[in-house]
């Protein structure tokens, strides 16, 4: 299970939210409730995670709750609870957005499966480039709410005007990071299916032994835990879009089946007998080289030919540099409100320095880099020097190791000058270690609270974390 993460359940009944409470808790999640819609609604935040709400409750329902919640923090999960009977309810909270439902009564290992999913979700999204695009005022230089003016993000700006509105499947490659989720969204709210179901699956994140329930749904007594029939993502996504991320991660047994979807849009339940027909607009993404894994038979080639009507590749960042000084504004307005600070501009210098790079993470290491230096930024200006030693020099950091002075630095050791060490290197290790006795300090000050400690820096509850992470620093909240 991945413990730490928080966990908002709104429910007008008591017994049922001390329930949850205590399953969630046994796993390690920071768990708040709510009595009815409004308590929830006011508790919605950007460190919320997850949000657990019954469908049917007095005044604000859980479909106002999920309407807010899209509104106003679209990237975190919202699972609907309903009562036996109300099903079609639920389906149709999904379709508006909600990321599962739950039928009382249920089983503890059910609620744990659908929570843990929920929260690698929200670990996606918030990992995801420019995820909140959609909700800033100023319209993102680019089109369809994506970044870039540069002649690769044109060209993908003609496919989308072209193939958008039709039923044809797209195959969207590219690194990792770069935005091929916003991309898919882009084809979908540019067809006339907009108005419709956008239901997206991430196949990395599914355990082969679940993956043909989750694609297909499954009928009551199909397996042990299967208490009640439940659709699957090809029945959600009918009329609308399903978008399959990871699609070569999809197990060798299941891509057959996948298969005769795609081309009959029908199937079967696990478990059913009765087969089911369903109009989808089918697109799938993936970091891999399919036409490889095809030679080396991981993947079916008539599987992939159907997959590839449509090719769509998204450039990496190092291919757009242009587009790098439009992508720092962007994202810098956006953290500058996330993050509460006060960023107006970057020194040519450093944006010299940002065009440069290779960025082996794209997009999202660009992010990432941004909201580091951003955090404990005191001015309004970013320079050169505010970068890490890996972008100023222009190489990447092996993701599995820190520079030993890091290493140094995060331990609280003192490092001292040698003939390999610049002023630049002590000063970021003295940074970090200073960093680390103010986040150790304010842990002390808070009794390990950590939402607490994160107020006392002003910093967000999940950049606390990555810090205390980062840093060696456990999260005691995560074990209460």
């Amino acid at each position: 299970m991945t413990g730490g993460a928080r966990i908002l359940i709104a429910d007008d009944e008591p017994n049922l939210r001390r329930v949850l409470s205590a399953i969630l808790q046994r796993d390690g999640y920071d768990v708040l409730v709510a009595e009815d819609g409004d308590q929830a609604l006011s508790l919605v935040e950007s460190t919320i995670d997850v949000i657990i709400t019954d469908l049917k409750m007095p005044g604000t329902d859980g479909m106002r709750v999920l309407e807010e919640v899209t509104r106003r923090e679209p990237g975190i999960p919202v699972i609907m609870i309903t009562a036996f009977g109300s099903v079609d309810n639920a389906v149709t909270a999904v379709k508006s957005g909600a990321f599962d439902y739950i039928e009382k009564p249920f089983e503890q290992e059910q609620i744990r499966q659908i929570v843990d999913k929920a929260v690698k979700q929200r670990a996606a999204n918030q990992a995801a480039p420019q995820q909140a695009a959609d909700r800033d005022d100023a319209p993102a230089p680019g089109r369809f709410g994506l970044v870039g003016t540069s002649a690769g993000m044109e060209a993908i700006y003609g496919v989308i005007e072209k193939v958008a509105d039709t039923p044809s499947t797209v195959l969207i490659t590219g690194e990792s990071g770069t935005g091929k989720e916003l991309v898919a969204k882009a084809l979908h709210e540019q067809s006339s299916r907009r108005d419709n179901a956008f239901i997206k699956i991430n196949c990395a994140a599914i355990p082969k032994n679940l993956m043909e329930s989750e694609l297909f749904g499954y009928e009551k007594g199909a397996f042990t835990g299967a208490t009640s029939s439940k659709p699957g993502r090809f029945e959600l996504a009918d009329g609308g879009t399903l978008f399959l991320d990871e699609i070569g991660e999809i197990p060798v047994e299941m891509q057959v089946k996948l298969l005769r979807a795609i081309q009959e849009s029908e199937f079967e339940r696990v478990g059913g007998i009765k087969t089911l027909k369903v109009d989808v607009r089918l697109i799938t993404a993936t970091n891999r080289d399919l036409e490889h894994e095809v030679k080396e038979g991981n993947f079916r080639e008539d599987l992939f030919y159907r997959l590839n009507v449509v090719p769509l590749r998204i450039p990496p960042l190092r291919e757009r540099a242009g587009d790098v000084p439009l992508l720092v504004t962007h994202i810098i307005e956006r953290f500058n409100e996330r993050l509460n600070k006060s960023v107006e501009r970057v020194e040519d210098e450093a944006l010299e320095v940002l065009c440069r790079y290779a960025w082996p993470g794209n997009i999202r290491e660009l992010e990432n880099v941004l909201e580091r230096i951003m955090l404990f930024s005191s001015d309004d200006t970013l320079g050169a020097g505010d970068l890490p030693p890996e972008v100023r020099d222009g190489n990447p950091a092996p993701a599995e190791a820190a520079p030993a002075r890091e290493r140094q630095a995060s331990s609280g050791d003192a490092i001292s000058v040698g003939e390999e060490t610049s002023l630049k290197d002590i000063v970021r290790a003295e940074t970090s270690r200073v960093e680390r006795e103010l986040i150790a300090r304010a842990l002390e000050e808070t009794g390990g609270n950590v939402t607490q400690a994160a107020k006392l820096l002003k910093i967000s509850r999940k950049s606390l974390q990555m810090k205390m992470k980062e840093f060696g620093l456990r999260d005691r909240e995560a074990g209460s």
